[in-house]
């Protein structure tokens, strides 16, 4: 399944693994989001296919939305990615993430449409959105609090704090904690584990499990996106992205 560009696919009997393919933090924009929905709704289809591992090639899992050039654009670019959002929390089977490095921003949100995350101790999670005088976005307000509760997930948002493997399993980020070298094997057991039930059932009982998160989700990103389109316009944002380019301390003034 080559056609889909930057996102490689691989068998494994019942499994497949579907990588990324932009190293080596693997940014996203529309096309890479579309590409890995499209590639998502072939496997809906293939009866071949019971489970998914999501993983990465290069030094992060995901680092979140390409901001620089055509691809870090406005409202519309955001609507674009919030579609092919909603296209990845339609897919009905399970989905295992392996998590070898960061997974930042709309990269956390990517890591949060799986069903379970594999981390190693050099993973790196972070809502950083408040830190570039943004709102969340990717569903995270819906997803996050659904998985570690509400008050982590606040903790995480009004801080933009980036917590590390260890830390993201002792609250329920992570599934499990295994290392690095045996990360992708660890998420093929546990995607082998579930292809290895009845088809119909698992899907049956998943979809129970995740009843109202698409409506959730998708209500959550209209809000989302109405809000980072208030804030984009703002001082602190401008002031967010450029100190996250220069590598220095923002200075927001409210404004």
């Amino acid at each position: 399944m080559s056609e889909f560009e930057d996102v490689g696919v691989e068998r494994h009997g019942y499994v497949n693994v579907v990588e990324l393919r932009r190293p080596p933090h693997n940014f996203f924009d529309v096309a890479l989001l579309t590409h890995l929905a499209d590639c998502l709704e072939h496997l809906a289809n293939d009866d071949g296919c019971r489970a998914v591992v999501l993983a990465s090639h290069g030094k992060s899992f995901c680092a979140g939305a390409e901001l620089g050039g055509k691809s870090g654009g406005g409202a519309s670019m955001a609507s674009e990615v919030y579609d092919q959002a909603r296209r990845l929390f339609r897919f009905p089977k399970p989905i295992v993430a392996a998590i070898q490095g960061a997974a930042i921003g709309g990269g956390l949100g990517l890591a949060m449409a799986s069903d379970f995350r594999i981390a190693c101790p050099e993973a790196r999670f972070s809502a950083n959105f408040t830190a570039l005088g943004f709102h969340p976005g990717f569903g995270l307000t819906a997803t996050l609090p659904r998985v570690i509760g509400h008050q982590q997930a606040a903790l995480l948002f009004l801080t933009s704090r980036r917590i590390g493997g260890e830390e993201a399993a002792r609250i329920g980020l992570a599934d499990a904690l295994v290392p690095k070298d045996e990360l992708r094997g660890a998420a093929l057991d546990l995607a082998g584990e579930i292809a290895g039930q009845a088809p119909l059932a698992v899907v049956s009982t998943r979809t129970t499990l995740r009843l109202g998160l698409y409506e959730a989700v998708d209500a959550a990103l209209r809000r989302e996106l109405e809000e980072q389109v208030r804030l984009r316009k703002t001082d602190d944002f401008a002031e967010g992205v450029a100190a996250m380019r220069e590598r220095r301390t923002p200075t927001f003034r409210g404004q």
